[in-house]
């Protein structure tokens, strides 16, 4: 019923408005009442009327997949690690970043500084249908030497430390165990740090999927490539 008033309503005042304009003098005469009354019942009928069901639904924001689940690993310049998950499969994104430290919205230059405490990192979002925490912790200790502490070839600091940062109780125990297990493979002791994850700040724009962006740099030829064909290699023989 509302809508039927509103819709009367305007038909009514665009009828009062022609027959206010008619009074003017113009060629043709003036509209005469009857006309008047019988264009006013034609635009009502002729405004389409609109049922509850047919109103447009309010737009809303495209909600997170609920099926996927995150990681976050630190294992020396997140540009190299980037590369390595984002050839995995079951991972849906990989986002560098910075994490692990208490300076809030830290920079790169700030990072680089290795005063925030923050970790260069990335945040690994997969499918556990596809692939599981266990399965990125073993890219994790084949990416990275987790005996150098603050350390990764010729990146020193504490922003290029070895780190886990755990989303939750049972993320910390995979961890832990998985440590434990990878042990064997290497002469030194892992100096792998684990801690629940707190914040994580995403990088900015220019660092991400910088291998693939920038195949031809030099940092990304000397260190990243051999990294990825060594990468592919033991996936392809596995």
């Amino acid at each position: 019923m509302v809508l039927i008033r509103s819709i009367l309503q305007r038909a009514w005042q665009s009828a009062v408005s022609v027959a206010a304009s008619s009074r003017a003098p113009r060629s043709g005469g003036s509209l005469s009442l009857p006309l008047l009354c019988l264009w006013f019942f034609t635009c009502a009928l002729q405004t389409p009327t609109m049922n509850a069901a047919d109103s447009p639904a309010p737009s809303s924001p495209k909600p997170t997949s609920s099926a996927t689940q995150r990681a976050t690993f630190g294992g020396g310049c997140f540009w190299c690690l980037e590369a390595l998950f984002e050839l995995q499969d079951g991972v849906v994104s990989v986002t560098s970043g910075y994490a692990g430290g208490s300076t809030p919205k830290p920079t790169y230059e700030q990072v680089c500084t290795g005063a925030t405490g923050h970790a260069e990192v990335v945040q690994v979002e997969f499918d556990p249908a596809k692939t599981s925490y266990e399965t990125l912790l073993g890219v994790f200790w084949r990416a990275h030497n987790p005996t150098t502490p603050n350390r990764q070839g010729a990146d020193e600091g504490t922003q290029y430390r070895s780190i886990i940062l755990c989303h939750d109780a049972a993320q910390t125990l995979a961890a832990e165990k998985s440590k434990r297990e990878a042990q064997p493979r290497f002469h030194d002791p892992i100096v792998t740090e684990i801690a629940t994850l707190t914040q994580f700040y995403a990088a900015e724009d220019y660092h991400q999927d910088y291998f693939r962006k920038n195949p031809s740099k030099a940092y990304c030829r000397a260190v990243i490539q051999p990294k990825v064909d060594k990468f592919k290699k033991e996936k392809a023989a596995r």
